[in-house]
């Protein structure tokens, strides 16, 4: 898969929603009706970090899951981007990026979100190929207003916030013309996950599928 690809079907994954769901799971036995209630809700796209044991079984049963597009975050090593795929993984996403992650995900056709914080690193990318970024952590780098600034001299590198965004500020970074969608955690609250409130997980992404872009 060449950048350019993985960067047109990154942009599909992004274009589903307003917010892409991203999801620390510790018991894999809750992924599939957790995907179901997002889904429900409007919110198709999902990324479940590899922060966990139980992320490529939660991977495994959500790729199950009628409606949705399953990918895998916190991808570090090219074993990270062999992994996520044999588990059902079908994009992922990364803090940050280097070549050796880049050319695992290239080598296994895995689109890929490549993580940057600075200009530097976007140009980089983008030279490579990829102009679909995930910018993080957002807030941390100075929130909308720094990626406004970015955005400014490279109007052609797309973007998904994470990190620090919420329901409050989502609404900044979505008025960005550089932004496609962002992606939060507040969709899935651990309280809400461990009591099974499926109904509540849905509510909260109807909400957030609703939230305006451009």
């Amino acid at each position: 898969m060449t950048p350019q690809d993985a960067s047109a079907a990154a942009a599909k994954v992004c274009l589903l929603a307003p917010v892409v769901p991203v999801l620390v799971i510790d018991d894999a036995s809750t992924a599939a009706d957790l995907a179901r209630a997002l889904i429900a809700g409007g919110l198709p796209a999902l990324e479940v970090t590899l922060r966990t044991p139980a992320a490529l079984d939660a991977i495994r049963e959500m790729a199950a899951v009628p409606g949705g597009v399953v990918g895998a975050g916190t991808l570090l090593t090219p074993k990270d981007v062999e992994a996520a795929k044999a588990a059902g993984a079908t994009f992922g996403v990364s803090p940050g990026a280097t070549d050796l992650l880049l050319d695992a995900c290239e080598a296994n056709d895995l689109p890929l979100l490549p993580g940057i914080a600075t200009a530097s690193e976007a140009m980089r990318l983008l030279e490579r190929g990829y102009w679909v970024q995930k910018f993080f952590p957002a807030e941390a780098n100075g929130g909308a207003a720094a990626l406004k600034a970015i955005g400014a001299p490279i109007p052609q590198v797309k973007f998904c916030p994470t990190g620090g965004v919420s329901l409050k500020n989502a609404h900044e970074y979505l008025s960005l013309s550089n932004t496609l969608c962002v992606g939060g955690s507040w969709v899935a609250p651990n309280d809400k996950v461990r009591a099974g409130d499926w109904a509540g997980i849905t509510a909260l992404a109807a909400q957030a599928s609703q939230l305006p872009r451009g």
